[in-house]
């Protein structure tokens, strides 16, 4: 299970070193970095260094290894994989509201065209930041299933509650951001879990 954990915590990262592997899952750092190595010695992870930060990628091998540990996992759970498709199905129109929502955080009409919003008009901003609150709540019930499946999706309505809060107080980089844990980077780990959980092509048209 623990190299399950650490080759799923690097992908659902992108990049990730081992406390942040051990601290995704709780996994007692000791375990988290045996297994890491443990995954480097097979070929499934590597090492890079980027822009200043360190960390464990996927190789392609690594991806596939990870897909299979997924699948098993998954199918050991009497009417799992049939659980998470629903939660899927029903995640997805969720996933567009999102990404409007994250659309109109970034861009706002001005005229005919479409300008980078600049958070000066409150109003649009709590307008977006309401559909936000909707969806977190609409998302609690589906991670409440998925954790009724899978222990390892729990937090996620939990994090993207916390990002929420955040950018209410002001804090406009927990909508979006890509360096904290923003409402939009929770959500794209949640559907990068699902995709993979599932062995579904992310690139395909949902």
């Amino acid at each position: 299970m623990s190299l399950l954990l650490a080759l799923h915590g690097v992908r659902l990262a992108g990049m990730a070193d081992d406390d942040a592997v051990a601290d995704r899952f709780a996994l007692p750092p000791a375990e988290a970095t045996r297994a890491l190595r443990d995954a480097h010695d097979r070929g499934w992870v590597q090492r890079a260094e980027f822009a200043g930060t360190a960390g464990w990628w996927l190789t392609d091998a690594g991806r596939g290894e990870n897909e299979r540990l997924l699948a098993a996992e998954l199918d050991v759970v009497p009417g799992g994989r049939a659980g998470v498709v629903n939660v899927y199905d029903d995640f997805l129109p969720l996933n567009a509201r999102l990404q409007q929502a994250v659309t109109n955080w970034q861009l706002r009409p001005e005229g005919d065209r479409l300008a980078p919003n600049d958070h000066t008009d409150d109003r649009w901003d709590d307008a977006v930041l309401d559909e936000l609150a909707a969806i977190g709540r609409a998302l609690t019930p589906l991670v409440a299933r998925l954790t009724g499946t899978l222990d390892r999706f729990a937090g996620y309505d939990v994090r993207f509650g916390r990002a929420l809060a955040r950018a209410w107080r002001g804090d406009h980089a927990w909508v979006d951001g890509s360096g904290v844990d923003s409402c939009h980077r929770v959500w794209f780990e949640l559907h990068e879990d699902l995709v993979a959980t599932l062995g579904i092509d992310r690139a395909a048209p949902t």
